[in-house]
């Protein structure tokens, strides 16, 4: 089977490259979801185990979304015990997403439950102008 075949999805080809570095980024890289709707765009993203404390919602310079989470798992060394085997880690996660014009940066607003990081990013209010008038005539 070739590797790099162009039919392949990148997943399958990122699988079969599992020691690079791109890879293993890329699977611990939170699922997420974009939705819109007429009020606005929702952004989940996959945060297990994390805290509000362990997140930070920002608006960056250049007016991008940047979203971080980290979280540490602390040592618990104990005289009784020794671990024979430890996965647990360091997480650390960063993303800067692109906002549409449309969203009102003022109001954005972000909250963690049951494992999920909720970004809400409400629409800008269109005022509708009403362009019949009656013009003056001098």
């Amino acid at each position: 089977m070739m590797r790099n075949s162009y039919w392949l999805p990148e997943l399958f080809n990122d699988l079969m490259n599992a020691g690079t570095a791109v890879s293993r980024q890329a699977h611990t890289a939170p699922a997420t979801n974009v939705w819109e709707d007429n009020s606005g765009y929702t952004v989940e993203m996959a945060a297990p185990g994390l805290k509000k404390e362990d997140c930070t919602v920002k608006i960056d310079d250049e007016g991008n979304l940047q979203v971080n989470m980290e979280q540490k798992h602390d040592e618990k060394a104990t005289e009784n015990c020794k671990y024979l085997r430890r996965e647990f880690s360091y997480t650390k996660y960063s993303q800067r997403l692109l906002l549409p014009d449309d969203v009102d940066k003022s109001k954005i607003s972000a909250r963690v439950e049951d494992g999920i990081l909720t970004v809400r990013l409400p629409k800008l209010e269109s005022v509708v102008q009403n362009v019949g008038r009656q013009i003056d005539i001098e």
